[in-house]
């Protein structure tokens, strides 16, 4: 297993893998103590910049939002040593203002999935309060911010992306609702990923990618249509990631680690097993 030292990783689709003169490196298959990540773990050169990708849906998208094991997720990019996590995901637009194709640099979150999903390490013993106010890594969202500007990508700063549970789109009274409390984008996929990504102590950022107005608005897309602005997105994502790759490995920034100070349980009071995750989750 290869670990870096702050190394950099990318959660997101299966489009990674065609980004021009990337070189993949080396496939990781990672058993962690929460079970398998979505697919083995893929180590991946660009530009000289070595980092680390899972598709989150699996390699041949057979996962449904809230049947990806985001616990193993995270556990095994951390265990390569993953100290920045960019997430790329695609979203429904609840404002007039956010068409699609518009990266949204998310740098909040609200929680409306119902239940199905593990959305902690803690538990089992060890209590653990860490914070969410600021979910998002404001560093690494500027960092974020700087590429689609130097990739010409059409983009907006900040925002709150509401998560459902899925895999079913709103009804268009959910949707209107969601829009009432102010919610800009709307996605299934980004909790408990970011909150895991805290609790695990690794800079979190969004690009999330508006591919269509949600169900408020009366719009009607064809097929085509909606393909067309998912490939737009997914050229325009491989641009921003390349640039991103470079401008991150320039400045690897130190990650406060927030979830140090949030463990109750005394560490005397941890198993064997307990002390090894801790050991990373805290590293």
């Amino acid at each position: 297993m290869t670990v870096q030292n702050k190394a950099i990783g990318i959660i997101g689709g299966s489009g990674v893998y065609n980004i021009d003169g990337i070189e993949l490196v080396k496939e990781h298959s990672i058993d962690t103590p929460f079970g398998q990540p979505s697919s083995p773990v893929v180590e991946a050169r660009l530009n000289g910049v070595n980092f680390f990708f899972i598709p989150r849906h699996g390699k041949a998208h057979d996962l449904l939002p809230s049947e990806v094991n985001y616990r193993a997720n995270i556990f095994a990019l951390k265990l390569l040593g993953v100290e920045y996590v960019i997430s790329v995901s695609a979203v429904g637009s609840l404002k007039e203002e956010l068409p699609p194709t518009t990266f949204v640099l998310v740098d909040q979150f609200i929680d409306w999935t119902k239940g199905r999903r593990e959305r902690s390490f803690f538990g089992d013993g060890i209590v653990a309060h860490v914070s969410n106010a600021n979910p998002i890594n404001k560093k690494l969202q500027s960092i974020l911010t700087h590429s689609c500007k130097e990739a010409s990508v059409k983009y907006s700063e900040n925002g709150i992306y509401i998560c459902i549970e899925g895999p079913q789109f709103s009804t268009r009274a959910e949707s209107n609702l969601y829009k009432g409390m102010g919610a800009s984008v709307i996605g299934m996929t980004n909790v408990p990923e970011a909150f895991l990504a805290k609790e695990a102590g690794m800079a979190y950022a969004t690009i999330a990618m508006v591919t269509d107005f949600d169900a408020w608005k009366d719009e009607h897309c064809t097929i085509d249509e909606i393909l067309k602005v998912m490939a737009e997105n997914n050229k325009n994502a491989q641009g921003v990631i390349k640039i991103a790759l470079a401008n991150l490995n320039s400045d690897k920034f130190d990650v406060e680690k927030e979830n140090r100070i949030g463990v109750m349980t005394p560490e005397e009071k941890w198993t064997p097993s307990q002390k090894e995750i801790m050991s990373t989750l805290l590293a």
